[in-house]
């Protein structure tokens, strides 16, 4: 993600120590981190998604996007370096550029979540059980489109 810290170079950076909140669940910030340096950790309620420490990494780009509360709180694990981003949407819009690694780390996310989906759908086929609707129950997920999305105010709405 090395391509959205080129962005980054005149940002304000801060260091935060180990514990600290960046990001909280259900609240809304507006603001992008990028990770420079250090470990981050991803909880949504108390289970732990995701350890990130690859630099360039972003936080709250779910929020920014989707104009919705956060998805997950963030936290620091180890003492850490990121850049901030304050007014995320108006960044994007005055650096569209900015917008493709942002865009490609969320299709990775995307391509690890399908393939997750796959393994459970292939693991309980047979089961005659309730743990045989997980098929029913991810090809409703997979086939879901816009009726739950919630666009920006600043966004064309479909009538």
């Amino acid at each position: 993600m090395q391509s959205l810290l080129d962005y980054c170079r005149d940002l304000t950076q801060i260091e935060i120590a180990s514990g600290d909140v960046l990001l909280r669940e259900g609240e809304r910030s507006g603001k992008l981190y990028v990770l420079a340096d250090g470990t981050i950790e991803v909880f949504r309620g108390e289970v732990e998604i995701a350890h990130v420490s690859e630099p360039g990494a972003v936080f709250g780009e779910m929020s920014v996007l989707l104009n919705l509360p956060h998805t997950a709180s963030v936290r620091a694990a180890t003492p850490a370096k990121l850049h901030v981003i304050e007014n995320a949407p108006e960044f994007l819009r005055e650096n569209p550029e900015a917008a493709l690694p942002i865009a490609t780390l969320l299709a990775k996310r995307l391509q690890n979540a399908n393939d997750y989906l796959v393994n459970l759908k292939l693991q309980y086929q047979d089961r005659e059980d309730h743990l045989g609707m997980v098929d029913e129950v991810l090809e409703s997920l997979i086939n879901q489109q816009d009726g739950d999305f919630v666009p920006a105010d600043d966004l064309p709405r479909e009538p």
